[in-house]
């Protein structure tokens, strides 16, 4: 089995027409105000003078919040900049000129024990009322995460949703030639920034996957021509195989509450899906069909595993029950399926589909209607969903450097966006932080 088969299959020609791009229309977006924070004192710290760092903070917030379809920002240059006193007391008039109708203001501060006070507060501004607030005393080298989480709180008033800003990606980081191509799994903020490698690229590393609590991750290590799944603890201190043994396992997924993990193991020449405690142990098999099963993947209420399977002549996605009951088939479309991934409301189930030497991005509902294709390709694959549902991240092939790359694309199809990466990058895994 090559590495390509790890959750796509071989790649099988079907010649067909190129799919439309689904794109729903999208809710009226939310104007809102994020001017620059403000500092009772200007201070001097290890990352800048309190002032610089308010409006970086600032800044950040509002790449957060601009890089999704459900907010504009509101143009505040004409504006005056919030007094310390008015961070807590707005003068809501000025916002309402400036046509906002929520506003995020805040402050940094310098404390005596070296660290920051980073506040920050949400304001209905046509009522006059405060909505949320946050505040935090973190280190000089933390005031990022308060700014993303800064971000979440007017993200979740302006949408609903959950938080996406305070999140992390898990990938396999790509370098050297195409020859020698060495792979590492990297972890790193959602918008590229505190990148960190977990393995030392003595293996090829795939499929990453992300632990509910986002301190392990489950990936495939590939040496000696063989195929194993292995657990690292995020942050260093740890990384060992689940499973002893020379059979071939591969294409790791946690369950939500992080007791097992799914996968797809090799057996008498045959793969099927299994489970097994996630501190590893006996696994338990799921499937039995002498058809290829691979590429589990767990429903948020962890009640259902979807995954792919040849039955049928073709890799199709499927979905059963998490015992291995009531196993029926979701993907009808032309092509060839893989790399199921589950959204976070349990309503829909993300895809790879293949058709000829294209293969793009979609969604389907998990009665197997409503199909939407929502990349044009024409490599793209491995999708992950954002902590929200509201955005779908993925591999593709950069034109120019045959490099693969990272973006983003709206679950209902819309403008992509590119995911910097320090090098090539592939097999993302996308998680909200927990800790």
């Amino acid at each position: 089995m090559t590495i390509r088969t790890l959750k796509l299959f071989p790649l099988i020609l079907v010649a067909s027409a190129v799919p439309a791009i689904s794109q729903e229309p999208q809710p009226t977006a939310t104007v809102i105000a994020v001017p620059v924070l403000a500092t009772s004192k200007v201070t001097d710290t290890d990352a800048g003078s309190t002032w610089g760092l308010a409006n970086q903070i600032a800044d950040l917030i509002k790449a957060d919040l601009g890089s999704t379809d459900s907010v504009i920002l509101a143009d505040v240059k004409k504006v005056r900049i919030p007094s310390f006193p008015e961070v807590t007391a707005p003068s809501y008039s000025q916002w309402r000129t400036a046509g906002a109708k929520l506003l995020l203001s805040g402050f940094v501060n310098a404390r005596d024990d070296g660290r920051l006070t980073i506040g920050c507060y949400v304001y209905d501004v046509q009522s006059g009322r405060e909505l949320a607030r946050q505040g935090f005393a973190v280190s000089t080298k933390e005031w990022r995460r308060a700014a993303h989480r800064c971000a979440d709180a007017a993200y979740v008033q302006a949408t609903g949703k959950t938080p996406q800003f305070d999140s992390r990606i898990a990938y396999v980081a790509e370098s050297g030639s195409e020859d020698s191509l060495v792979k590492r799994v990297a972890v790193m903020d959602f918008d590229g920034s505190n990148h960190e490698f977990v393995t030392s690229g003595d293996s090829t590393a795939l499929t990453p996957v992300w632990s509910p609590k986002g301190d392990q991750i489950a990936y495939t290590s590939f040496i000696d021509g063989r195929l194993h799944i292995r657990v690292a603890n995020v942050g260093g201190g740890g990384d060992q195989p689940l499973l002893p043994g020379t059979d071939e396992n591969f294409a790791p997924a946690f369950s939500p509450d992080g007791n097992s993990i799914a996968l797809a193991m090799s057996q008498g020449g045959n793969v099927d899906i299994f489970a097994v405690a996630s501190s590893g142990g006996f696994p338990r098999r799921l499937t039995t069909s002498p058809s290829i099963e691979t590429g589990p993947a767990f429903s948020p209420d962890g009640n259902r595993i979807a995954f792919v399977s040849d039955r049928s002549g073709s890799p199709q996605i499927y979905v059963m029950d998490s015992d291995g009951s009531n196993q029926r088939r979701i993907s009808f479309g032309p092509g060839t399926y893989g790399a199921p991934s589950w959204s976070p409301d349990g309503e829909r189930v993300a895809f790879t589909r293949m058709e000829g030497p294209l293969s793009r991005i979609g969604t389907v509902s998990i009665d197997g209607s409503d199909e939407r294709i929502v990349t044009a390709g024409p490599n793209d694959e491995e999708p992950s969903w954002s902590p929200d549902g509201s955005r779908l991240l993925f591999q593709r092939q950069d034109s120019a450097t045959r490099r693969m790359q990272l973006a983003t694309v709206p679950a209902a199809g819309g403008e992509i966006r590119a995911v910097p990466t320090p090098q090539g990058a592939s097999d993302p895994s996308w998680t909200e932080r927990r800790e």
